[in-house]
């Protein structure tokens, strides 16, 4: 295979569900996908919608070399359910020198073992969408993001105590620990929020700070 700049290709080792979806999502955003997976069958269905795929064993470093993995910044082990194999791909990923591996994880165990062998970038989808989706259900958070060391960013309406005042009045960041980001007024978009900002009824608001200081934040009436 010809060599291609590291930047422009993702490779996605393992095309099963989740490896698949994300694999035609970052074909959708314009990113070109070298996808590798042992099944043919997985293979020849998916082919024609990727910018390159392979049939090989993902686990076998050899394999992987002469696919060129090795000149590539970025991979992505997609592999979950069949421990063993996600580890010896995510190994070969590593010796090969790869600087970026994302890997999906499990479980904890599957994830912390994934971490001691050199993976940057471990993601559990099933678990942090369920963490999503509770938050979302549980008050009035529209949308919901949680970065690293337990802080979030969050899209809501604001509280009844801070509708009508200056945001450099609300005290927001010393009494709740938050701190307005960005405001939406209804039709139009979002922009920077400031001390001078005044929020209305109907406005969206992004707050960020600690996880469950924005949590009890958006339960606020």
């Amino acid at each position: 295979m010809a060599r291609k700049p590291s930047s422009d290709v993702v490779v996605v080792l393992g095309l099963g569900r989740f490896g698949k979806s994300l694999a035609l999502e970052l074909m959708e955003q314009g990113t070109e996908v070298l996808g590798i997976d042992s099944s043919e069958a997985v293979v020849q269905k998916i082919s024609h919608r990727l910018t390159h795929a392979a049939v090989a064993d993902t686990t076998d470093e050899e394999s992987l070399r002469q696919l060129s993995v090795h000149d590539y910044d970025r991979a992505v082990v997609g592999i979950g359910s069949d421990l063993e194999a996600s580890l010896l791909t995510a190994s070969a990923l590593i010796n090969l020198a790869v600087p970026n591996v994302w890997a999906k994880a499990i479980s904890n165990a599957h994830a912390k073992i994934l971490h001691q062998i050199g993976v940057q970038h471990v993601v559990r989808p099933e678990h942090d969408m369920g963490k999503r989706v509770a938050h979302l259900v549980r008050g009035r958070m529209m949308d919901y993001i949680e970065f690293d060391d337990g802080f979030a960013m969050v899209k809501t309406t604001p509280p009844a105590t801070v509708i009508g005042k200056r945001l450099g009045e609300t005290t927001v960041r010393s009494t709740y620990g938050v701190t307005v980001v960005a405001i939406k007024r209804p039709g139009e978009g979002f922009t920077y929020a400031t001390a001078e900002t005044v929020i209305e009824p109907g406005d969206t608001i992004i707050v960020s700070g600690q996880v469950r200081d924005t949590e009890r934040f958006s339960e606020l009436t």
